[in-house]
């Protein structure tokens, strides 16, 4: 098996839990705050605080929620490389990928621009299509 494939994927897996406790220590701040009564605060879903907490609070949840998403497809490519046998290439695609979506991370959470933030996304998807050419190419 080859383990070097699974590196960028375990950088992801951490990235994804430092989005998680920047997402934490932002937002539950905030919660606390709002002071919201008990019969308002059950039963709702993250998504149900957008116009309630401020957006700059909301980008971080907003782009952990995206790392939960597309990164799936990524974490099964890097399994089909690590038993099939990765390349010099799909390496550095993974870790490719890898860092697009730091930087996309980042963006979204701090800046959050769409143009910038769209053509980072772009870019990543572009980078994941090819990952994935190369294994169906492998696999068959």
């Amino acid at each position: 098996m080859n383990t070097e494939i699974l590196a960028p994927a375990a950088v992801l897996v951490a990235w994804s839990l430092v989005m998680l406790l920047w997402m934490a220590a932002t937002r539950l701040p905030a919660l606390a705050k709002l002071d919201l009564p008990p019969e308002k605060s059950r039963g709702g879903r993250g998504s149900d605080l957008d116009g309630v907490l401020p957006d700059e609070i909301q980008w971080k949840a907003h782009n952990y929620n995206h790392l939960m998403e597309q990164p799936t497809i990524f974490y099964a490519l890097v399994m089909i490389f690590a038993i099939g046998g990765a390349a010099h290439t799909d390496i550095w695609l993974a870790w490719a990928y890898v860092a697009l979506r730091v930087i996309h991370s980042l963006w979204q959470a701090v800046v959050n621009t769409i143009p910038v933030r769209l053509s980072l996304f772009v870019i990543s998807s572009v980078v994941l299509v090819v990952m994935a050419v190369r294994a169906v190419m492998l696999t068959l």
